[in-house]
């Protein structure tokens, strides 16, 4: 997916995160397990919440971690250049499409950061992939995921595939703020579970701003983006494959184990990514979905 090379990216809550984390956020740890092993990550495997989280005493040594804006990151060429620049284009297109979507709509924060970060769920490291917290409303990526994404789970890894991911994290955000995560029985798995539905939610609400993004625009009116191609459009599906709970299980050569999915296969997350990008926002209701 390729920015328009004029359009003015400055926008968004995005920082980079600078130096090792210190500790965890005062009663943060259950709410990280939910937020993470159960809904957060989008390329989640089955995690140890002693490698995400730390104890609570805090963690030992290290330097404070500081925040500082992408102020390099201005225009859409900036974005299509660096990886940073892209994240940076993707969080104020994403702010300006959900804007025009849900009423009173706050901007999340976006935070990329190396090996660990303190979040208001608590400490986690790069082995949880990109996720969202709830509590302090904010999308962590380690962007070394991206080659992970492309080494590790066999996408094409592309620029969309990379913008699906932050997209999909948005999604999780709009459940947030619209309450659709509230009340929800996480504490099951299966390819009807609940937190199924919550991921393969966020991932058609990731289409549907691939939809509209073509037509967002900046505060001058330029789009952000230039139309999608076909080859962009099979990168987000490798993308989506990639990470299927099944796709996932076969990586690791065990057998396919349905009963213990919390994400879905690659062809639900690859099909409700499509009906996004088909139908919008309105289509995105996995809830009330008979079979998904």
């Amino acid at each position: 997916m390729t920015f328009n090379e004029g359009a003015d990216i400055r926008g968004g809550k995005v920082s980079r995160r600078r130096g090792r984390t210190t500790g965890i956020a005062a009663g943060g740890a259950g709410i990280l397990v939910l937020a993470v092993v159960l809904l957060g990550p989008l390329f989640g495997v089955n995690i140890d919440p002693s490698t995400l989280l730390g104890g609570g005493g805090g963690v030992g040594g290290g330097t404070a971690a500081s925040d500082s804006p992408l102020e390099e990151c201005v225009t859409g060429e900036d974005a299509n250049e660096d990886l940073d620049c892209r994240m940076q284009a993707a969080a104020t297109s994403l702010d300006a499409y959900w804007s025009t979507e849900v009423d009173g709509y706050p901007q999340p924060a976006l935070v990329l950061f190396q090996q660990a970060v303190d979040t208001g769920c608590g400490q986690a490291t790069s082995a949880v992939g990109p996720f969202y917290c709830p509590p302090d409303q904010s999308v962590y990526i380690d962007t070394g995921f991206f080659d992970e994404l492309r080494t590790r789970f066999g996408s094409a890894g592309g620029s969309l595939a990379q913008l699906y991911v932050v997209a999909h994290e948005w999604g999780h955000h709009i459940q947030n703020i619209t309450g659709r995560m509230d009340g929800l029985d996480l504490s099951r798995s299966g390819p009807e579970s609940n937190g199924v539905r919550l991921e393969l939610q966020a991932d058609c609400y990731a289409g549907a701003w691939v939809r509209a993004a073509q037509e967002t625009t900046d505060a001058d009116g330029d789009v952000f983006l230039e139309p999608v191609s076909r080859e962009q459009i099979a990168d987000a599906l490798s993308a989506a494959e990639a990470v299927g709970d099944d796709h996932i299980q076969q990586s690791a050569g065990g057998g396919v184990n349905p009963e213990t999915w919390t994400h879905g296969a690659s062809e639900q997350r690859q099909a409700w990514f499509l009906e996004g990008m088909e139908n919008g926002t309105a289509a995105c209701d996995t809830f009330a979905a008979a079979r998904l």
